[in-house]
């Protein structure tokens, strides 16, 4: 069993063997593709909902719109077929209390927003999620069986 870190802001793929991390999701969203005939998925660490308009982003994998996207095209190129896709999702916590309650402030709902809205979009059905709340999270995706373990800082694992 090989297992594939996945850093903030980053995306990758694997297959059958491999398990793929991603840690410190707080209001991040961590999400996991799944193909379960080929075994074949991917999981992308996503900080901000989209790339903001006035600017380019050197980093496609930060944002939800053009990660989902990337994480989609590398899974085609592997052999995944679209059709039989699945998602998975964990995070978007609201991790600091604000004075405020400014709708920009809250990353963690928005980025929940974008990423669902996404799977629609693009016809993706979401099966599972462990999202919101206020605290952090580790998800470990299992591609031999399509199991995604989260673990929580409060101790309470569970498997979507």
């Amino acid at each position: 069993m090989k297992k594939i870190r996945v850093k903030m802001a980053d995306l990758n793929i694997g297959e059958v063997d491999d398990v793929l991390i991603t840690s410190g999701l707080g209001s991040c969203v961590g999400i996991a593709l799944y193909d379960s005939r080929t075994k074949i998925g991917g999981l992308a660490h996503i900080m901000l909902p989209e790339v903001p308009t006035n600017r380019k982003s050197k980093n496609p994998a930060k944002y939800a719109d053009t990660s989902i996207e990337l994480l989609l095209k590398k899974l085609r190129q592997k052999g995944a077929n679209f059709r039989r896709l699945v998602a998975k999702i964990a995070g978007g916590a609201h991790m600091f209390k604000f004075d405020n309650s400014n709708p920009q402030m809250q990353i963690g709902a928005r980025n929940i927003e974008a990423v669902k809205k996404i799977l629609k979009e693009k016809n993706i059905r979401l099966l599972a999620e462990d999202v919101g709340k206020n605290y952090g999270r580790t998800m470990e995706f299992y591609l031999e069986n399509g199991e995604v373990l989260i673990k929580t800082v409060k101790g309470e694992d569970r498997v979507l």
